[in-house]
Protein backbone atom coordinates (compact mmCIF):
# COMPACT_ATOMS: atom_id res chain seq x y z
CA UNK A 1 0.00 0.00 0.00
CA UNK A 2 0.98 3.74 -0.92
CA UNK A 3 0.26 6.81 0.89
CA UNK A 4 -1.78 8.84 -1.64
CA UNK A 5 -3.65 11.53 -0.27
CA UNK A 6 -4.11 13.30 3.12
CA UNK A 7 -7.15 15.26 4.72
CA UNK A 8 -6.65 18.87 5.03
CA UNK A 9 -10.33 19.46 5.82
CA UNK A 10 -12.83 16.55 5.71
CA UNK A 11 -16.09 17.80 4.22
CA UNK A 12 -19.36 17.63 5.88
CA UNK A 13 -19.81 13.97 5.49
CA UNK A 14 -17.15 12.01 4.30
CA UNK A 15 -16.71 8.29 4.13
CA UNK A 16 -15.18 5.58 2.46
CA UNK A 17 -17.43 3.32 0.58
CA UNK A 18 -17.71 -0.21 -1.88
CA UNK A 19 -20.77 -1.78 -3.23
CA UNK A 20 -21.56 -3.17 0.16
CA UNK A 21 -22.33 -6.11 1.87
CA UNK A 22 -25.47 -7.27 0.80
CA UNK A 23 -24.24 -11.33 1.80
CA UNK A 24 -24.79 -9.93 5.36
CA UNK A 25 -28.54 -9.04 4.95
CA UNK A 26 -29.64 -12.17 6.49
CA UNK A 27 -27.79 -11.57 9.70
CA UNK A 28 -29.73 -8.67 9.93
CA UNK A 29 -26.87 -6.23 8.48
CA UNK A 30 -27.76 -3.08 6.20
CA UNK A 31 -26.22 -3.69 3.26
CA UNK A 32 -25.04 -0.48 2.79
CA UNK A 33 -21.91 0.86 -0.11
CA UNK A 34 -22.19 4.24 -2.10
CA UNK A 35 -25.75 5.61 -2.25
CA UNK A 36 -25.29 6.49 -5.90
CA UNK A 37 -23.55 3.43 -7.29
CA UNK A 38 -23.59 4.60 -10.87
CA UNK A 39 -21.65 7.52 -10.00
CA UNK A 40 -18.87 5.43 -7.62
CA UNK A 41 -18.91 2.97 -10.26
CA UNK A 42 -18.00 5.41 -13.17
CA UNK A 43 -15.53 6.53 -10.75
CA UNK A 44 -13.60 3.61 -10.61
CA UNK A 45 -13.69 2.85 -14.22
CA UNK A 46 -12.59 6.33 -15.11
CA UNK A 47 -9.43 5.70 -13.53
CA UNK A 48 -8.56 2.05 -14.41
CA UNK A 49 -10.33 0.05 -11.24
CA UNK A 50 -12.58 -2.57 -11.15
CA UNK A 51 -16.01 -0.71 -10.74
CA UNK A 52 -16.12 -2.60 -7.06
CA UNK A 53 -12.92 -0.76 -5.37
CA UNK A 54 -13.72 1.55 -2.89
CA UNK A 55 -13.95 5.56 -3.54
CA UNK A 56 -14.86 8.55 -1.02
CA UNK A 57 -18.01 9.29 -0.65
CA UNK A 58 -18.73 12.97 -0.49
CA UNK A 59 -22.12 14.35 1.11
CA UNK A 60 -23.23 18.36 0.67
CA UNK A 61 -19.63 19.55 0.88
CA UNK A 62 -16.35 17.61 -0.05
CA UNK A 63 -12.84 17.46 1.31
CA UNK A 64 -9.30 19.29 0.58
CA UNK A 65 -6.37 16.63 0.14
CA UNK A 66 -3.01 17.11 -0.51
CA UNK A 67 -1.37 14.34 -2.99
CA UNK A 68 1.65 12.70 -0.82
CA UNK A 69 2.53 10.88 -4.06
CA UNK A 70 1.69 11.52 -7.53
CA UNK A 71 -1.95 10.04 -8.29
CA UNK A 72 -4.78 9.63 -10.79
CA UNK A 73 -8.58 10.28 -9.88
CA UNK A 74 -11.92 11.07 -11.01
CA UNK A 75 -14.83 12.87 -9.15
CA UNK A 76 -18.27 11.93 -10.17
CA UNK A 77 -21.59 12.18 -8.99
CA UNK A 78 -23.99 15.73 -8.39
CA UNK A 79 -22.64 18.99 -9.48
CA UNK A 80 -19.77 19.90 -7.17
CA UNK A 81 -17.33 22.70 -7.14
CA UNK A 82 -14.29 20.87 -8.19
CA UNK A 83 -10.38 22.30 -8.12
CA UNK A 84 -6.82 21.79 -8.62
CA UNK A 85 -4.55 24.13 -6.52
CA UNK A 86 -7.95 26.40 -6.70
CA UNK A 87 -8.32 26.12 -10.27
CA UNK A 88 -11.14 24.26 -11.70
CA UNK A 89 -11.18 20.68 -13.21
CA UNK A 90 -13.68 18.96 -15.13
CA UNK A 91 -16.00 16.23 -13.49
CA UNK A 92 -16.07 13.04 -14.49
CA UNK A 93 -12.44 12.99 -15.94
CA UNK A 94 -9.65 10.97 -15.17
CA UNK A 95 -6.74 13.68 -13.76
CA UNK A 96 -3.63 13.66 -12.58
CA UNK A 97 -2.27 14.86 -9.70
CA UNK A 98 1.42 15.64 -8.64
CA UNK A 99 2.95 15.15 -5.75
CA UNK A 100 1.92 18.62 -3.26
CA UNK A 101 -1.12 19.18 -5.54
CA UNK A 102 -4.06 19.89 -3.60
CA UNK A 103 -8.12 19.00 -4.42
CA UNK A 104 -10.46 20.67 -3.13
CA UNK A 105 -14.18 19.38 -3.71
CA UNK A 106 -16.64 22.31 -2.52
CA UNK A 107 -20.92 22.74 -2.57
CA UNK A 108 -22.37 22.39 -5.50
CA UNK A 109 -25.24 24.10 -7.02
CA UNK A 110 -27.15 21.19 -7.47
CA UNK A 111 -27.44 17.19 -5.68
CA UNK A 112 -26.06 15.93 -2.56
CA UNK A 113 -22.86 13.42 -3.42
CA UNK A 114 -20.29 13.06 -5.14
CA UNK A 115 -17.36 10.20 -5.65
CA UNK A 116 -13.69 10.48 -5.27
CA UNK A 117 -12.09 7.06 -6.95
CA UNK A 118 -8.38 6.96 -7.52
CA UNK A 119 -6.01 4.11 -9.26
CA UNK A 120 -5.66 1.21 -7.60
CA UNK A 121 -8.77 2.06 -5.34
CA UNK A 122 -8.61 3.11 -1.68
CA UNK A 123 -7.32 0.75 1.14
CA UNK A 124 -9.84 0.74 4.50
CA UNK A 125 -11.07 -1.96 7.17
CA UNK A 126 -12.54 -4.58 5.85
CA UNK A 127 -15.72 -6.14 7.72
CA UNK A 128 -18.02 -8.86 6.47
CA UNK A 129 -16.71 -9.15 2.96
CA UNK A 130 -16.67 -4.96 2.40
CA UNK A 131 -14.60 -1.74 3.16
CA UNK A 132 -17.36 0.45 3.40
CA UNK A 133 -18.51 2.17 6.35
CA UNK A 134 -21.19 1.45 8.65
CA UNK A 135 -21.28 4.47 11.22
CA UNK A 136 -23.64 2.98 13.66
CA UNK A 137 -21.59 -0.15 14.00
CA UNK A 138 -18.29 1.71 13.99
CA UNK A 139 -17.00 -0.70 11.41
CA UNK A 140 -15.51 -0.70 8.13
CA UNK A 141 -13.89 2.26 6.04
CA UNK A 142 -11.78 4.43 7.90
CA UNK A 143 -11.75 2.75 11.25
CA UNK A 144 -15.72 2.76 11.37
CA UNK A 145 -15.91 6.62 10.66
CA UNK A 146 -16.29 9.41 8.63
CA UNK A 147 -13.04 11.09 7.52
CA UNK A 148 -11.11 13.73 10.20
CA UNK A 149 -8.45 16.11 9.45
CA UNK A 150 -4.93 14.32 8.96
CA UNK A 151 -6.41 11.12 7.91
CA UNK A 152 -4.46 9.43 5.24
CA UNK A 153 -5.55 7.49 2.74
CA UNK A 154 -3.20 4.61 1.15
CA UNK A 155 -4.08 2.93 -2.37
CA UNK A 156 -4.75 -0.39 -1.74
CA UNK A 157 -2.73 -1.53 -5.47
CA UNK A 158 -2.49 -1.51 -8.69
CA UNK A 159 -5.73 -0.39 -10.91
CA UNK A 160 -7.23 -3.44 -13.13
CA UNK A 161 -7.16 -1.81 -16.08
CA UNK A 162 -5.03 0.97 -18.11
CA UNK A 163 -4.56 4.06 -15.67
CA UNK A 164 -5.14 7.47 -18.50
CA UNK A 165 -5.80 10.78 -17.73
CA UNK A 166 -8.60 12.37 -19.53
CA UNK A 167 -10.56 9.60 -20.01
CA UNK A 168 -14.62 11.34 -19.74
CA UNK A 169 -17.61 10.11 -19.30
CA UNK A 170 -19.93 12.01 -22.05
CA UNK A 171 -22.55 13.94 -20.40
CA UNK A 172 -25.70 12.16 -22.51
CA UNK A 173 -24.56 9.02 -20.61
CA UNK A 174 -24.82 10.17 -17.25
CA UNK A 175 -28.11 10.21 -14.93
CA UNK A 176 -30.44 13.15 -15.23
CA UNK A 177 -29.54 14.85 -12.34
CA UNK A 178 -31.45 17.89 -12.81
CA UNK A 179 -34.50 15.49 -12.73
CA UNK A 180 -37.08 15.45 -9.45
CA UNK A 181 -39.31 12.54 -10.92
CA UNK A 182 -38.74 8.74 -10.10
CA UNK A 183 -39.78 5.96 -11.72
CA UNK A 184 -41.51 3.76 -9.53
CA UNK A 185 -43.34 0.29 -9.49
CA UNK A 186 -46.50 -0.34 -7.62
CA UNK A 187 -45.52 -2.16 -4.88
CA UNK A 188 -46.68 -5.27 -2.99
CA UNK A 189 -49.59 -3.04 -0.61
CA UNK A 190 -50.01 -1.09 -3.41
CA UNK A 191 -53.77 -1.61 -3.14
CA UNK A 192 -53.66 -1.00 0.75
CA UNK A 193 -54.19 2.52 -0.53
CA UNK A 194 -57.62 4.38 -1.45
CA UNK A 195 -58.22 5.65 -4.69
CA UNK A 196 -57.04 9.49 -3.51
CA UNK A 197 -53.93 7.93 -1.77
CA UNK A 198 -52.89 6.25 -5.37
CA UNK A 199 -53.95 9.36 -6.81
CA UNK A 200 -51.44 11.58 -4.61
CA UNK A 201 -48.95 9.37 -4.60
CA UNK A 202 -48.27 9.26 -8.59
CA UNK A 203 -49.86 13.23 -9.23
CA UNK A 204 -48.52 14.87 -6.25
CA UNK A 205 -44.88 16.78 -5.27
CA UNK A 206 -43.34 15.40 -2.09
CA UNK A 207 -40.84 17.65 -0.32
CA UNK A 208 -37.53 15.60 1.41
CA UNK A 209 -37.91 16.72 5.12
CA UNK A 210 -34.88 17.16 7.23
CA UNK A 211 -35.35 13.45 8.70
CA UNK A 212 -33.01 11.90 5.70
CA UNK A 213 -29.71 10.45 6.13
CA UNK A 214 -28.19 7.00 4.60
CA UNK A 215 -30.93 4.18 5.87
CA UNK A 216 -33.56 6.57 4.11
CA UNK A 217 -35.44 9.90 3.52
CA UNK A 218 -38.72 10.77 4.95
CA UNK A 219 -40.49 13.07 2.40
CA UNK A 220 -43.22 15.73 3.58
CA UNK A 221 -46.27 15.70 1.29
CA UNK A 222 -50.21 14.54 1.05
CA UNK A 223 -51.17 12.04 3.52
CA UNK A 224 -51.38 8.76 2.15
CA UNK A 225 -54.31 7.01 3.98
CA UNK A 226 -53.94 2.99 3.87
CA UNK A 227 -56.03 0.01 5.01
CA UNK A 228 -56.09 -3.26 5.72
CA UNK A 229 -54.55 -4.97 9.19
CA UNK A 230 -50.69 -5.17 10.54
CA UNK A 231 -47.88 -6.95 8.42
CA UNK A 232 -45.53 -9.25 10.04
CA UNK A 233 -42.01 -7.71 9.49
CA UNK A 234 -40.70 -9.21 5.65
CA UNK A 235 -37.32 -8.23 3.61
CA UNK A 236 -36.83 -4.97 2.48
CA UNK A 237 -34.51 -3.16 -0.56
CA UNK A 238 -33.21 -0.13 -1.13
CA UNK A 239 -35.65 2.03 -3.10
CA UNK A 240 -38.51 0.78 -1.41
CA UNK A 241 -41.14 3.11 -0.42
CA UNK A 242 -42.96 2.31 2.98
CA UNK A 243 -45.84 3.93 4.00
CA UNK A 244 -46.08 4.15 8.41
CA UNK A 245 -49.50 5.04 10.17
CA UNK A 246 -48.70 8.42 9.71
CA UNK A 247 -49.59 8.59 6.03
CA UNK A 248 -45.82 10.07 4.92
CA UNK A 249 -43.79 8.22 2.64
CA UNK A 250 -40.09 7.14 3.78
CA UNK A 251 -37.67 6.23 0.97
CA UNK A 252 -35.40 3.69 1.78
CA UNK A 253 -31.43 3.91 1.19
CA UNK A 254 -28.28 2.34 1.27
CA UNK A 255 -28.15 1.98 5.10
CA UNK A 256 -31.89 0.61 4.89
CA UNK A 257 -32.78 -1.61 8.14
CA UNK A 258 -33.20 -5.30 6.46
CA UNK A 259 -37.04 -6.01 7.51
CA UNK A 260 -39.47 -4.17 8.46
CA UNK A 261 -43.86 -4.44 9.11
CA UNK A 262 -45.07 -0.86 7.08
CA UNK A 263 -46.36 -1.10 4.14
CA UNK A 264 -44.45 -0.77 0.99
CA UNK A 265 -46.80 1.23 -2.06
CA UNK A 266 -43.94 0.96 -4.59
CA UNK A 267 -40.13 0.97 -5.01
CA UNK A 268 -37.96 3.18 -6.86
CA UNK A 269 -36.37 1.48 -10.16
CA UNK A 270 -32.71 0.78 -10.33
CA UNK A 271 -32.22 3.53 -13.25
CA UNK A 272 -33.58 6.45 -11.21
CA UNK A 273 -31.63 5.40 -8.11
CA UNK A 274 -28.89 7.21 -8.72
CA UNK A 275 -31.01 10.67 -8.58
CA UNK A 276 -32.71 9.22 -5.34
CA UNK A 277 -29.33 9.56 -3.96
CA UNK A 278 -28.55 13.25 -4.73
CA UNK A 279 -31.94 14.30 -3.00
CA UNK A 280 -31.13 16.56 0.25
CA UNK A 281 -32.96 18.12 2.73
CA UNK A 282 -35.80 20.63 0.78
CA UNK A 283 -35.63 18.93 -2.25
CA UNK A 284 -38.74 18.76 -4.61
CA UNK A 285 -39.44 14.81 -5.88
CA UNK A 286 -42.18 13.26 -7.29
CA UNK A 287 -43.00 9.70 -8.97
CA UNK A 288 -43.84 8.42 -11.95
CA UNK A 289 -45.25 4.77 -12.78
CA UNK A 290 -43.03 2.65 -14.42
CA UNK A 291 -43.84 -1.04 -15.97
CA UNK A 292 -40.94 -4.10 -15.41
CA UNK A 293 -39.94 -3.20 -19.15
CA UNK A 294 -39.25 0.50 -18.50
CA UNK A 295 -37.09 -0.44 -15.78
CA UNK A 296 -35.12 -3.20 -17.79
CA UNK A 297 -34.85 -0.45 -20.39
CA UNK A 298 -33.49 2.56 -18.39
CA UNK A 299 -30.93 -0.14 -16.44
CA UNK A 300 -29.16 -1.00 -19.94
CA UNK A 301 -29.06 2.38 -20.26
CA UNK A 302 -26.76 2.76 -17.40
CA UNK A 303 -25.25 -0.43 -17.85
CA UNK A 304 -24.56 0.74 -21.85
CA UNK A 305 -22.59 3.76 -20.24
CA UNK A 306 -20.64 2.24 -17.69
CA UNK A 307 -19.36 -1.05 -20.04
CA UNK A 308 -17.88 2.05 -22.71
CA UNK A 309 -15.93 2.74 -19.89
CA UNK A 310 -14.38 -0.57 -19.79
CA UNK A 311 -13.57 -0.45 -23.44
Amino acid sequence: MTLILRVVEPGFFTSVQDLGRPNAMASGVPPGGAMDRFAHAAANLLVGNDGSAATLECTITGPHLVAEHACLLAVTGADFDVRVNDRPIPMWTGVLLGEGDHLTVGAGGHGGRAYIAVAGGIAADRWLGSLSTNVMAARGGMHGRILIRGDAIESAGAPSGPAVSGRELQPHMRPDYWSRSLHSIPGPHWKRLGPDGRRHFFHSEFTVSRNADRMGFRLDGPQLEMSGDELLSFGLTAGAIQVPVRGQPILLMADHQTAGGYPVVATVISASMPVAAQLVPGAKVSFVEATIEDALRMRRQLQAALVSLRQ
